[in-house]
């Protein structure tokens, strides 16, 4: 059976119906592994928003221009932007909400009770939706772009792997923040 996967793969004419199945599957195995690294993102994120007072939420300590509370929404709307915008589809979260924390912006009013605990949901909701959409094949056409970092984006699942990276960054300065209010959490 290597061996004929091995002809398979390298072989020009050798095909035997197994090329396609080894790439889609190990596709999908490797983007699955994107999804489960997000997850653990929006999981760390959520233990922060469940377990962070809403005073230490919204402050802004000296140095920086953000506060936790804007670095957790605008993880989420940037994903949907990704995933979702850049391949001609509709955002699967509230896009009042999105615009709140879109890049640019900068937090402007105090959440609710209410719209903290929506970000809760939101977090998993869109995470989960998007690994679904991703193998129902939902994701047919993507506009090129090229983000801030200075990296194009030309596949579904580059953006999917640069999303990581997004989210890596803005956990990190979640860290950073919750570090510069001496709070506990903070690692």
């Amino acid at each position: 059976m290597v061996l004929v996967i091995v002809l398979a793969l390298f072989c020009k004419d050798a095909d035997f119906g197994l090329k396609k199945w080894y790439f889609s599957r190990t596709k999908f195995v490797t983007m699955d592994k994107h999804f489960e690294i997000s997850l653990q993102y929006r999981k760390f994120l959520y233990s922060i928003l469940k377990n962070t007072p809403k005073d230490v939420l919204v402050s802004i300590p000296s140095g920086f221009k953000n506060n936790i509370w804007w670095n957790i929404g605008h993880t989420v709307t940037v994903q949907q932007g990704l995933l979702y915008g850049l391949s001609g589809l509709p955002y699967t979260m509230n896009m009042e909400v999105a615009k709140k924390f879109k890049k640019g912006t900068v937090p402007e009013e105090i959440p609710t009770d209410e719209e903290i605990e929506a970000m809760k949901g939101v977090l998993f909701s869109t995470a989960e939706q998007a690994q679904a959409d991703y193998h129902a094949g939902k994701f047919k056409e993507y506009s090129p772009c090229e983000t801030s970092a200075k990296v194009t984006l030309n596949t579904i699942e580059e953006a999917i792997i640069f999303n990581g990276f997004h989210e890596g960054i803005h956990l990190g300065t979640v860290q950073a923040l919750l570090k510069a209010v001496h709070h506990p959490k903070a690692v």
